[in-house]
């Protein structure tokens, strides 16, 4: 009960102590906070001065505007602006490019707070906020990053029609709505400029958004693919036409290594011949996102592709066996339209120097391991009806995997580090430690079978995929990363082996799911995992809508867009004559309405007594004085001064008295509690005016008589 009475008094001391601030207090202290929200994602790319330096010039001009305090010495400012220009040019050993730039123009705003003293100092402050909006989206154009940034928009422009009202005391709620309406106002231009302006590559490639990001690699070390599985970011989105393929066969290919010096697997380049596909193909649209990755990891099988949405006019993709890779263009999102077939294989021989390239393995390492493939191609072999001949690749496969079933391999994220380190990595998986990850299983699967004479290799990618309720897509994260091995039957080819299957088969037949609130304390554990699964379903689709209809809106979409209008040949000329239609066409519609409610506009509070006291006062016989009306209660008492020469009648006197308390009421001093001010005082001076005002009723003798 005490805690809860001094938490209502703290409330209450803090509520009259807002209500007593000053005019410009109450505006330096919403200024503030809108940078500070301009501020914030950047906190993260800043370096931890800059971070230190920026809150503390904005807490401490905080703190001047709450206390009526002086603000610092010029000396003191300058003094601290050198030294932030130092730890910049030893923190960057540069003052220009994107991370210098930015972190100068962040020192720059919070100090240009520290002398925030005249209107004008206001306005570089507010401009200086618009400038960091745009500099968010140098980063991130995602969703996230937008809703936050048109808050900041609003925030600041509300400080800028505060700015623009500097007599008496407009609430921050009647200033936000003018704010908001404003940017309603210019919500046609805008829609108008992004559908119609002229895309240019340079300018719209610039945001981090459309570069590579942590994803597939075209290397493999032990542990890569593991710490890829925690990562729960989105690698692609898949929509099926038609009947998608069961779990077990959403294998999407990515790099195909086959180098092994013995700790990592890396791409080779040999020549590979196309296969033969067969049966009845899967039709499917992918997005995916942006990757440094050139290889493009699309669903197994995969025989014909086409880009129907990113890139650029360079962007090119093209086919290498079943990987498909991007040559040319940008790095960023890309939606292809393709067909997998469900079957394949490879009618010709390997070349004798195929067959000793896949084979190969580097001297001196895993020697353990080599022996034990070399004893059981020994068992196999003595099993044949003819010791001298070479079991076939698919018993030898067979057997592998038939031992990792059986001899106590357990699928684990992460696998126990070796008491000893050793470079013979697979040794101490295969006959040690026992437990790992795909990749631990891929690469000890191919080694075995490359010892024992088989053309091996190993194949990166993603495995599994989820449902989205919401939009049909299917969703497939860095967490599926995924890596199983091929090895070559002959009369066959390249057959798919997933060694990873033979241990945990329940990871390549279920679809994935993410299971929310797991292992949490407290009440979170009880929270229902299925109402967070849907609202991350939703979120999920509308970020998918976001980047198709407006990261991904290029010069291709504009000019399907003008051919859809009427264009038979688009092209940039005919592009600039629809966006000057279409600004010509906003600003007529804009023209129309602003004429249409011209007399609907909501007036300012004072404008409305001040018509009915010129009313008023123009009853009497008087002409009004010179102004656009309505004229003002101090031109009236100038005005009525020169009309009433003395003696003046007490109805005159009255009237002037009255207008004095209007005026005063209007341009003095704001109340010590701004709550209490309501239209009362100065509605009864006006009806006290009206009254004063009225002709006196007549007389018997027909005459009447004026103030």
């Amino acid at each position: 009960m005490i805690l809860r009475w001094r938490h209502d008094t703290w409330r209450h001391d803090l509520r009259q102590r807002w209500q007593s601030l000053t005019r410009e207090g109450r505006d330096t202290l919403w200024l503030l906070g809108m940078l500070a929200l301009v501020l914030a994602p950047h906190a993260g790319r800043l370096p931890w001065w800059a971070n230190l330096g920026a809150m503390s010039a904005l807490a401490w001009r905080a703190k001047l505007a709450w206390t009526d305090g002086p603000l610092p010495k010029r000396w003191l400012l300058a003094l601290m602006l050198g030294a932030l220009l130092a730890m910049s040019w030893l923190t960057y050993r540069t003052l220009i490019g994107r991370e210098p730039g930015i972190t100068l123009v962040v020192v720059l705003t919070t100090l240009k707070c520290l002398e925030l003293r005249a209107r004008r100092d206001s306005l570089v402050c507010l401009y200086l906020g618009f400038f960091l909006i745009l500099t968010q989206f140098f980063y991130s154009q995602g969703i996230g990053t937008a809703v936050l940034m048109l808050v900041a928009v609003w925030g600041l422009l509300t400080s800028l029609v505060m700015g623009q009202r500097p007599l008496g005391r407009p609430s921050i709620i009647e200033v936000g709505r003018d704010a908001l309406r404003a940017m309603a106002w210019g919500l046609p231009l805008m829609v108008v400029l992004f559908v119609l302006f002229p895309r240019f590559g340079p300018l719209w490639a610039l945001p981090s958004d459309n570069k590579g990001r942590t994803g597939l690699s075209d290397t493999l070390a032990l542990g890569q693919v593991a710490e890829l599985a925690l990562d729960d970011s989105i690698a692609l989105r898949v929509r099926f036409n038609g009947q998608p393929p069961p779990p077990e066969r959403l294998y999407f290919r990515g790099p195909t290594l086959d180098r092994f010096d013995g700790r990592t697997w890396r791409p080779g380049n040999p020549a590979s011949p196309d296969p033969v596909l067969e049966g009845t193909p899967t039709s499917y649209e992918i997005t995916l996102e942006p990757t440094a990755l050139p290889v493009l990891p699309l669903l197994e099988g995969t025989g014909a592709a086409r880009v129907i949405a990113g890139g650029d006019n360079r962007t090119r993709i093209e086919r290498v066996g079943l990987t498909w890779s991007r040559q040319g263009g940008r790095d960023g999102r890309l939606i292809l339209q393709a067909q997998a077939w469900p079957r394949w294989h490879w009618p010709d021989a390997l070349h004798e120097h195929q067959q000793r390239y896949w084979t190969s393995l580097p001297q001196g390492y895993n020697p353990g391991t080599r022996a034990w493939a070399a004893q059981l191609r020994q068992q196999l072999q003595a099993r044949q009806p003819d010791p001298q001949m070479q079991p076939p690749p698919l018993l030898l496969a067979n057997a592998v995997l038939n031992h990792i079933r059986t001899a106590g391999y357990s699928y684990t994220l992460a696998p126990g580090m070796p008491e000893q380190p050793t470079v013979h990595l697979i040794d101490d998986f295969w006959l040690r430690q026992r437990e790992g990850f795909c990749e631990h299983f891929a690469t000890a699967f191919v080694v075995v079978m490359r010892e024992m004479g088989v053309p091996a290799r190993v194949v990166t990618g993603y495995q599994g995929a989820e449902l989205n309720p919401v939009d049909g897509q299917y969703i497939v994260r860095n967490s599926s990363a995924h890596a199983w091995a091929e090895f070559w039957q002959p009369g066959r080819g390249w057959v798919r082996a997933d060694p990873t299957a033979a241990v945990a088969p329940e990871r390549v037949q279920r679809v994935p799911r993410p299971t929310p609130f797991v292992g949490l304390p407290g009440p979170l554990s009880q929270l229902d995992p299925g109402a967070l699964r849907r609202m991350r379903d939703l979120w999920d689709a509308v970020d998918n809508r976001w980047n198709v209809w407006i990261l991904q809106y290029s010069r291709g979409e504009q000019m399907a867009l003008l051919k859809s209008l009427g264009w038979p040949q688009p092209d940039l000329q005919a592009l600039m004559q629809a966006l000057a239609w279409g600004l010509g066409l906003a600003g007529g519609v804009a023209a129309a309405v602003a004429w249409w409610t011209r007399e609907r506009t909501p007036r300012q509070p004072w404008q409305e007594p001040l018509r009915r006291v010129h009313r008023a006062l123009s009853r009497l016989a008087v002409a009004a004085p010179p102004g656009v009306e309505p004229a003002a209660a101090s031109a009236w008492c100038v005005h009525l001064l020169q009309a009433w020469p003395e003696p003046r009648t007490a109805q005159q006197d009255a009237l002037l008295r009255l207008l004095h308390q209007l005026d005063a009421l209007r341009y003095g001093p704001p109340p010590a509690e701004p709550r209490t001010r309501t239209s009362a005082p100065w509605l009864a001076l006006v009806r006290q005016i009206e009254a004063l005002s009225r002709p006196p009723p007549a007389s018997p003798h027909g005459a009447n008589s004026n103030p």
